[in-house]
């Protein structure tokens, strides 16, 4: 971890690429979050002024600089949203607790991405969606090796940050039904909308 500071510059570093797109991603897929919602590593709460249909939003965040700072967006949300500490690697819930699981650009930052991803399978009621968005280790052989030369610098630049996951097979192999992916920016991120068949 990288102590205070990217916490509180995540924001300010981000603002560009929001401005350039992640936005309107983050819009499109976030507003067909519908009944009870989980949302993974929800950060600074980026996501949480897309939120339409959804009846309420449990987010987890165990970082807690970012946590503090996601409270006022979930304050002004038009739809109620709790904030609380957890892990994804073991979520508090009982099985089949929720409707849809929403994460966005946090499955490269978490230490065992497939124990979190059998986890959120858990939680999730039959059936249930899982909206993803998330960058991805790019199937070239120039750019992937560039990204995996790069992953342990930016782990420790950009709080633990993995470059170079193969985030989709990831998915598969938790036993999610991918139904629709949409690729940007050259590839480079992903977004995955998954059916949870149990």
């Amino acid at each position: 971890m990288m102590g205070e500071w990217f916490p509180k510059w995540y924001d300010t570093l981000m603002s560009p690429l929001e401005k350039r797109g992640f936005q309107t991603i983050r819009k499109n897929l976030v507003s067909k979050a519908e009944g009870k919602v989980l949302e993974i590593g929800s950060g600074t709460g980026l996501n949480f002024p897309y939120y339409e249909k959804a009846d309420e939003v449990i987010a987890i965040e165990p970082q807690s600089l970012i946590r503090q700072q996601s409270h006022v967006r979930a304050r002004i949300s038009r739809v109620p949203i709790n904030v609380i500490s957890a892990g994804a690697e073991e979520l508090p819930f009982p099985e089949n607790s929720f409707d849809t699981v929403v994460g966005t650009l946090v499955l490269c930052t978490i230490s065992d991405p497939l124990k979190a991803l059998e986890e959120i399978r858990r939680v999730c009621k039959p059936e249930g969606k899982v909206l993803w968005f998330e960058h991805v280790r790019i199937n070239d052989s120039i750019l992937g090796s560039l990204q995996d030369w790069l992953t342990p610098v930016w782990k420790r630049l950009c709080d633990g940050c993995h470059l170079n996951r193969n985030t989709l097979e990831l998915m598969k192999q938790a036993g999610f039904k991918i139904i629709r992916i949409e690729r940007f920016y050259k590839k480079i991120f992903l977004v995955v909308e998954a059916v949870n068949r149990k």
